[in-house]
């Protein structure tokens, strides 16, 4: 049985705080062209390929759909070719997700679920065939491998938690994404007006207060 940690979660920032968003993350690669060819077959967008001299080349492309890039080149990290692994590409759809880059060529495990039944083991290592059997989501994968063995995989998701969409600057990857979203609040305004016997014209200020509270741990008042 999966135990979970008692321990709070911090929360949500607030308005006024400094954002911190993920914008790049550098893959180790032993042949930039190569490596240049492998993540154009995947349709992602080239960004940038800079060269200074004969010593230094960055390279840059961005999934399609994504916040975030990755970068390769000359010079560009001191880690070993095929070092980066555990890298997560989000998608709304595992199977079509797959089937898509199948189709362009790559090389790709067959959809699994982790035998603990929440993330997944390193490696190889729990893999139980197929997705997750409720179909769960966070809780299907399919993996993959650029050339220097960097290591890729799909996640499904399909609800996000509570708490991760931030409503001063959201985007839905999908309709249930959105969906969901809209669920949560018309529960939640709905149990608001239950406590206090009235409609009230600024319940969405309340729900993100809500939201705040519930991703610190605190309950929702009865």
């Amino acid at each position: 049985m999966s135990k979970v940690s008692s321990e709070r979660v911090s929360p949500v920032a607030s308005a006024g705080r400094v954002d911190m968003k993920l914008e790049v993350v550098v893959i180790p690669v032993s042949d930039v062209d190569r490596a240049k060819r492998f993540y154009g077959s995947l349709g992602w967008r080239l960004d940038a390929d800079f060269v200074t001299g004969d010593d230094f080349r960055v390279v840059q492309f961005t999934p399609r759909g994504s916040g975030s890039s990755i970068i390769f080149g000359k010079n560009v990290t001191s880690a070993q070719p095929g070092s980066a692994q555990g890298l997560h590409l989000i998608v709304s759809d595992i199977g079509a997700a797959r089937e898509e880059l199948v189709g362009r060529g790559v090389e790709m495990s067959e959809v699994f679920h982790d035998i603990g039944g929440v993330f997944h083991h390193a490696g190889a290592d729990g893999r139980v065939s197929g997705p997750d059997p409720n179909r769960r989501s966070y809780g299907s994968f399919a993996s993959f491998s650029d050339p220097d063995g960097n290591g890729w995989l799909f996640q499904e998701v399909t609800t996000r938690l509570p708490g991760r969409i931030d409503r001063a600057a959201t985007t839905f990857a999908s309709a249930s994404d959105l969906a969901s979203a809209l669920r949560r609040a018309a529960a939640a305004h709905g149990r608001h007006e239950q406590r206090t016997g009235q409609a009230d014209p600024n319940w969405p200020d309340w729900y993100a207060e809500y939201m705040v509270r519930e991703q610190g741990g605190e309950e929702l008042p009865s």
